[in-house]
């Protein structure tokens, strides 16, 4: 027979980020439907798709649409824990290009990969503690992704709070 590595633990099971647990604030409500911060048909109208397609959900949310200019892909992040200042870091030491924004009167960081035209992010303070970002990424062409991300933004800023 093999033995394997099995024990009881007292209690019921929860989902992460269920009531009852130590330190859970009311900051946190939001938690599980981060990806619900703006609307499929909203992502799709800011990027000039027809519509987007759900992807991966998770800490990130990725979308992907087709566009008249051809296939972008949308991709949210939000750290509950997380800074502007570790991503302006993160960002430099991807080389990225990284200016200083607004979002809503929210300070925020515009990011431009290098030789990247097609794509850009922005990430701004949260309405309720740490901090989100949008990235778009068009494949041939199409919005300026800038304006797009900081465009998602606003709408998650609008609608999260």
């Amino acid at each position: 027979m093999v033995a394997g590595c099995a024990r009881s633990i007292e209690g019921h099971a929860v989902p992460q980020g269920a009531g009852g647990w130590p330190g859970l604030s009311a900051e946190f409500t939001k938690l599980l439907t981060e990806c619900d911060a703006v609307a499929d048909d909203k992502i799709a109208e800011t990027v000039g798709a027809t519509a987007v397609y759900r992807g991966f959900f998770g800490a990130i949310c990725r979308w992907e649409g087709d566009s008249p200019a051809g296939v972008v892909k949308v991709t949210f992040n939000w750290f509950e824990t997380g800074s502007l200042d570790h991503e302006r870091n993160a960002g430099e030491e991807l080389g990225y290009s990284v200016e200083n924004t607004t979002v809503e009167g929210r300070r925020a960081l515009q990011m431009r990969r290098p030789n990247d035209p097609l794509s850009c992010g922005v990430s701004a303070g949260a309405a309720t503690t740490g901090i989100f970002g949008w990235w778009v990424q068009y494949a041939t062409g199409g919005a300026d992704p800038c304006e797009a991300a900081a465009t998602l933004a606003r709408l998650t800023l609008n609608l999260s709070s």
